[in-house]
This record gives C-alpha cells, sequence and structure tokens, in this order.
C-alpha cells in the first residue's frame, strides 16, 4: 500500500468521551476537518530535483561575490546589488555548526521518526548552513554524541519525494573511509544491526542480590499490567522480544499484542537489546518511579536500534496507565 498523507496511526477512531471540569461533565466526540492541497517548490524545484533524482546537493553562488548559499534560496544576492546567482553543487560532507538539539516526543505525524537531532551543517563548498535532521547508527541517539564542530555526512533514503526529509546526516566517525568518500551514498548502504553494546561491570554478589530483588518486582509489576485493560491496550496490535542485560543478570521482555510477559534469562532472537547497569533503572521505569525516556538521555540506558524508541515509549505508556489505574 503506498504511503499516506497522514499515516493511519495518526487518525483517531470514531468515538467519544467525557470529561470532567469544575464538577461538571462534557461529552468531547473525535471529528475531522480535511484540507488536503499541493504545494509547489517554485524556484527550489532543481534543489528537491536533485535530491530526488541525482542524489546531490545543490546551492547558488553570487556571480560577483562568490557566495554560496544552501539551499539555494536566492536567485539574485541582496549583498551585491541583486547580481544574478547560478546553480552550483556542493559536498555531502559538513560541519555541525552548534550543538543541536534531540526530539523525543513528537506529534503523531512526526512519530515514526523519533528520536531524531536537528541541526545546521555547513557544507563542503557552501557558505551558509543547511538545516537537517541527523541519526546515529550506533544505538539510541541521545545528548552529545553530534556537537558543534563535528563532522556529518548526508545520507540520501532509498525511497525519496522530492523533500527535505529525502536527506539526513549521521556521523562521519561512524562510516567507513569508503562510505565516506561514495557520493549519494544510500540509506540501504549503512550497517544499522551493528551497534556495539556498552560495556557492562564484572558481575558480583550484590549485584546479582539486586538483580534477583529487581526481578521479582518487575514480575510483579508484568502482573499487574497484564490485568489492567488500559495498559494492555497501550501495546495492542505490537509484538517485540527485548533482551534486558544487567551488571547482575539478564531476563527476556516480550510484547504479543496486549500481553507483557517476563523471563529470568535471554530467550529467543531479540527484536533490540537493552543494556542498563543497574536494573532499578528498569524497575524504577515500568514503576512509574522514574523515566525510561530520561534514563536514556542521562545514557544510564542503552538500546541497540534508535526507531525501538517507539516501544520504550509504549512501555512509558504501560507504566503510566497501570498508576492512573490505581487513582480511580
Amino acid at each position: 500500500m503506498p504511503k499516506k498523507v497522514i499515516p493511519l496511526e495518526a487518525i483517531p477512531d470514531i468515538g467519544s468521551r467525557i470529561v470532567r471540569r469544575d464538577e461538571r461533565d462534557y461529552l468531547l466526540v473525535n471529528d475531522a476537518m480535511f484540507t488536503f492541497y499541493q504545494r509547489s517548490m517554485g524556484e527550489l524545484t532543481p534543489f528537491f530535483l536533485a535530491l530526488r533524482d541525482e542524489r546531490k546537493i545543490l546551492g547558488c553562488r553570487c556571480t560577483r561575490c562568490g557566495l554560496v548559499r544552501v539551499p539555494p534560496f536566492e536567485t539574485r544576492c541582496p549583498d551585491c546589488d541583486f547580481a544574478p546567482t547560478e546553480l552550483v553543487e556542493v559536498g555531502d560532507v559538513g560541519t555541525m555548526l552548534s550543538t543541536p538539539p534531540i526530539t523525543y516526543f513528537a506529534n503523531s505525524l512526526f512519530q515514526e521518526q523519533v528520536p531524531f537531532g536537528r541541526g545546521r551543517v555547513v557544507l563542503n563548498g557552501a557558505d551558509t548552513a543547511l538545516s537537517v535532521n541527523f541519526y546515529t547508527t550506533k544505538g539510541i541517539l541521545v545528548p552529545g554524541l553530534v556537537k558543534k564542530g563535528s563532522e556529518m555526512k548526508v545520507v540520501f533514503r532509498d525511497d525519496r519525494t522530492g523533500e527535505i526529509t529525502d536527506i539526513f546526516c549521521v556521523p562521519a566517525s561512524e562510516l567507513t573511509p569508503e562510505q565516506m568518500t561514495r557520493k549519494g551514498l544510500l540509506q540501504s548502504e549503512l550497517d544499522w544491526e551493528s551497534a556495539i553494546e556498552p560495556p557492562l561491570p564484572a558481575r558480583t554478589a550484590e549485584a546479582r542480590a539486586r538483580f534477583d530483588g529487581a526481578l521479582t518486582e518487575l514480575k510483579a509489576i508484568t502482573t499487574a499490567m497484564n490485568s489492567c485493560e488500559r495498559a494492555r491496550q497501550d501495546i495492542a496490535d505490537w509484538q517485540r522480544t527485548i533482551h534486558v542485560k544487567t551488571a547482575g543478570g539478564d531476563l527476556t521482555l516480550r510484547i504479543d499484542n496486549g500481553d507483557l510477559s517476563l523471563q529470568d534469562r535471554l530467550a529467543g532472537h531479540p527484536d533490540f537489546v537493552m543494556v542498563c547497569a543497574d536494573p532499578g533503572t528498569l524497575l524504577e521505569g515500568l514503576g512509574y518511579n522514574g523515566s525510561l525516556t530520561q534514563a536514556i538521555m542521562e545514557r544510564k540506558l542503552w538500546i541497540s536500534k534508535n526507531p525501538e524508541f517507539t516501544t520504550i515509549f509504549k512501555l512509558e505508556r504501560m507504566a503510566r496507565s497501570l498508576a492512573r489505574s490505581k487513582k480511580t
């Protein structure tokens, strides 16, 4: 099925609910207002066609002062009495202009992209910075991984439509010399499956005892979640096998269309891996006494695949749903 302008998961179900405000009940009904339209890329058409069809990045160079702007948003140079500009190709390697922010929570239209960074990269041959998303091939994206001055490489998506999201950047440090010199590097040419797990300290009797205690509490939490319909809905139509590795022991979490189960060993082939030295990090997140997202940001929790942050988000929603159900 072709991708839709509005993803199916962004479309609410037909239905209604009651909210209470100021001791009165109010009925809320799901509805929609449709506004579909087409927009012209105008004078930026050559830039977007070059991304889509040629895997090239274009800028505009002033014929008088030689300044190169990317993207080519000026047909005449405002600094040279409106001298005409000409289209030129620039490099696909550049430098991050300033330390960029990372988005972990986005609206439904961007939910599949999180977490992503957004920064301004000055490409080789350009004088201005290009605003572009960036990712990592080394697991979950965290603050500090990309900083001011980091060398970045532009990567082209395999399926392109002529939009700025046809490209993104990754840190040059994650690529081979051959990938760095390849023009029009594709997303499918990167290794997204071989992230190196962070090392854990040697296992001790104390760490094992802490793991055993956390495991008992985690089993109680998963049992309670499976008894809470609201929490079960948070992982409906979702299936994942997750290996969790800690300093005191390992376990497996399984999500199976509304059911969450736990085994006190590594079992089956994982969809992704979690690593946290302290099993209490996972316990606090699932027990709604902490945040798995915050643990990721603080590098207390590592996951092997960036897109699996969606699963982390679902687990946190389960924890919140269970906590709320206890208050009603």
